[in-house]
C-alpha cells in the first residue's frame, strides 16, 4: 500500500497542520497531517458504538491529543479538523441522521459537538467522499484532474472529485454511485435501500454472496460446495480463493461482478467525463498485487471500453486505490485543508 511519507521530525512539517478523522462502526482512525499531506502521526481508537455519540466525540478529542503528543506538535498549529462519517447525514447542518452501523447515534449534531470538544473548526463529510478526496490528493488519483472512486465492500460507495471540488449535492447525498440503476426490469434485484436494480444489488459483497448461493442452490458444481461442507463461510474472500485455484463458478461470479460494475461506471463517466476511475474497498479480489485482481480489473475495463462512448473512454484510466484504510482520514484532512484555504482567501494548489 502506498501512503503519504511519514516525517522523521515534526520540524520538517509545512504549517498549518490538519486533523483527519474517519469514524467507523468498529474503530475511529485519526491522523495528523501537514499542509502538503504528509502524515505526522496516526492511530485508531475503538468506536464503542453502544456507549453513544457523546462519549464517541470525547474519544475523538482524546485521540487528537494523543496524535499531537505522538508527533510532538502543538494544538495552536492545527488549523482545522476533517471528520468523515458513514451513513445518511445532513452535511450543511453537521448532523448524523440514520447511520445503520452506528445504532443509537441517530440525529446527532456531531460536527458541532466535536468542534466544541476539540476547540477547533470542523469540516464534515461522507466517508466515501472523504476516501475519494484522499486518493485524489495523495493516492492513485494524484495524476488526475477529476476522478470517481468506487468503494467495493458490503455495498458500493462512491465519491466524485472535479478539480479540487468534492461533489456534495443539495442535501449532501451526491455521489451515491452504488445506487445507479443498471437493471430496469420489474423483477430486478432489490437493493438494501429498497430500490430496484441498483448497482449495489448486483456488485456489493452481499450481492456477490447471494448470487453465488443461488447458483449453488440451483445445482451448479463448484469446489465451494466442499469448502462450505467443511465449515467455511461463503464470503467474497472464499470465492476469490476458489477462483484462484481454478473453480469455474467462482471465476464466473467474479467476472459477472466486473461486468455489472462496468455497467455502472459507464453511466457515471457519461455524466462526469473524469480522467480516471479508482476502485477501492475490501472487495477488489486481491487488487493490484494479485493475478485474480488484475483479471477482475481487466474485465471491468473491457466492459467500459465496449459499451462507453469513445470520447469518454479513449483516455480514461481505471485503476485500484493505493491508500487502503488510510484514505478516509487523509481525505477528511484534505477537505479540511480546502475549507481553511477558502476562508483564508487563498487558491489551493493541487500537486499533479
Amino acid at each position: 500500500m502506498n501512503r503519504p511519507r511519514l516525517l522523521t521530525s515534526a520540524d520538517q512539517a509545512v504549517l498549518p497542520l490538519l486533523i483527519g478523522i474517519d469514524l467507523g462502526g468498529t474503530n475511529i482512525k485519526i491522523g495528523l497531517l501537514d499542509e502538503q499531506g504528509t502524515v505526522l502521526a496516526d492511530l485508531a481508537v475503538p468506536t464503542e458504538v453502544s456507549e453513544g455519540p457523546a462519549k464517541g466525540v470525547r474519544r475523538m478529542a482524546a485521540g487528537i491529543d494523543l496524535v499531537l503528543a505522538q508527533a510532538k506538535c502543538s494544538r495552536r498549529d492545527v488549523a482545522r479538523i476533517g471528520l468523515a462519517t458513514p451513513g445518511s447525514m445532513d452535511i450543511p447542518a453537521g448532523q448524523l441522521l440514520h447511520p445503520h452501523n452506528l445504532p443509537g447515534w441517530f440525529n446527532f449534531p456531531i460536527r458541532d459537538a466535536l468542534s466544541k470538544a476539540a476547540q477547533l473548526p470542523v469540516t464534515f463529510a461522507n466517508d466515501a467522499s472523504a476516501a475519494a478526496y484522499g486518493e485524489f490528493w495523495q493516492g492513485t488519483g494524484r495524476q488526475y484532474h477529476s476522478m470517481i472512486l468506487l468503494t467495493l465492500g458490503t455495498g458500493v460507495g462512491g465519491g466524485i472529485i472535479i478539480g479540487d471540488v468534492n461533489i456534495v449535492g443539495e442535501q449532501g447525498a451526491a455521489a451515491e454511485c452504488g445506487h445507479v440503476v443498471i437493471d430496469t426490469r420489474d423483477d430486478a434485484r432489490v437493493c438494501p435501500c429498497g430500490g430496484l436494480g441498483h448497482l449495489e444489488a448486483y456488485a456489493g459483497a452481499t450481492a456477490v454472496v447471494t448470487r453465488t448461493q443461488e447458483a449453488l442452490d440451483a445445482g451448479r458444481r463448484s469446489s465451494l460446495t466442499d469448502q462450505l461442507a467443511g465449515g467455511e463461510t461463503l464470503t467474497p474472500r472464499l470465492i476469490a480463493q476458489e477462483a484462484e485455484v481454478g473453480d469455474e463458478l467462482s471465476w464466473e461470479i467474479i467476472e459477472t461482478t466486473a461486468r455489472y460494475l462496468g455497467a455502472g461506471i459507464i453511466t457515471l463517466i457519461h455524466v462526469i467525463n473524469p480522467s480516471g476511475v479508482v476502485l477501492g474497498g475490501a472487495m477488489t479480489f486481491g487488487g493490484a498485487g494479485s493475478t485474480l485482481g488484475q483479471k477482475f480489473l481487466a474485465c471491468v475495463i473491457d466492459e467500459v471500453q465496449t459499451r462507453g462512448l469513445k470520447v469518454t473512454t479513449r483516455d480514461l484510466r481505471i485503476e485500484f486505490a493505493s491508500l487502503g484504510g488510510d484514505a478516509g482520514y487523509i481525505g477528511a484532512a484534505g477537505l479540511a485543508r480546502l475549507d481553511y484555504l477558502k476562508q483564508s482567501f487563498q487558491t489551493p494548489r493541487v500537486e499533479q
